[in-house]
């Protein structure tokens, strides 16, 4: 090779990593992975189109059960950040070191209640054995781990119902699937979160379950110890005012202060 044509090359070269190189900042800009409780799905869509808008980066949000998205979490699932249906599934990462303590926010608060195909009545708790009827099942998220199903049989229970149905329960993977089959007319009843009804137009609320029949239903958010990139500018605008009206359009209760 000439000397006359080695700059040339040498120059052609520094060129090209320049190009495939990342401009300063690039890297941070990168999505947020969230990992969130089902029933949040409609509220933070919402939220995050609003944060993308104001000129926040892209997040790419998985929606599951929190138990599963905790069980993820804990196997090593790459994630920024996790916000729970409630404060047991939190406590099981927290216990495992894999979240930021000083992050940790009790986000939202929301109410269980009985739903039914749209169009159905008001009524009371009570009135669940006559709307299952003689054979119907009763959709719920899964009363062993998934918060929303821990949450209705706890109720259940303190009302007395609940030996009356266990035989009838038709369990979901979480709570938007339970949703799902009272919408498509695959169970005559359900329990979800008010947030959910509110998402749903193939439901109707019949009743609301009494607040002191189960724990209070809470949703703390924290970044992963792993965390990087705009996790917590994502975090602190979902802890704001600004994203307040969006999680109360769908029935949440915004705790955070």
């Amino acid at each position: 090779m000439s000397l006359l044509r080695r700059p040339v090359i040498t120059g052609l070269l520094a060129g090209l990593l320049l190009l495939l190189s990342p401009a300063p900042g690039l890297a941070q800009e990168r999505p947020v992975t969230v990992f969130a409780a089902a029933s949040l799905k409609t509220a933070l869509d919402n939220a995050l189109t609003d944060y993308k808008a104001k000129g926040g980066p892209a997040a790419s949000v998985s929606y599951a059960a929190s138990s599963a998205l905790a069980k993820q979490i804990a196997a090593g699932a790459p994630a920024d950040m996790f916000i729970s249906a409630d404060q047991d599934w939190m406590d099981h990462l927290a216990k495992q070191n894999l979240i930021r303590p000083e992050s940790r926010v009790t986000l939202l608060g929301n109410q269980l209640v009985l739903v039914a195909r749209a169009g159905a009545k008001p009524g009371t708790i009570a009135d669940l054995p006559a709307l299952l009827g003689a054979d119907g099942k009763l959709a719920m998220a899964d009363t062993a781990g998934v918060p929303a199903g821990k949450y209705g049989k706890a109720a259940l229970t303190k009302l007395g119902l609940w030996d009356k149905v266990q035989g009838r329960i038709a369990q979901a993977e979480n709570v938007r699937a339970a949703l799902a089959l009272v919408a498509r007319g695959e169970a005559p009843a359900g329990i979800v979160y008010l947030s959910d009804a509110r998402a749903e137009p193939g439901v109707s609320i019949v009743a609301t379950f009494p607040a002191g029949s189960h724990a209070p239903i809470e949703y703390p958010a924290a970044l992963l110890a792993s965390s990087r990139g705009g996790a917590a500018k994502l975090l602190e605008f979902l802890s704001s005012p600004a994203a307040r009206r969006h999680f109360e359009e769908q029935g949440f209760t915004v705790l955070v202060k």
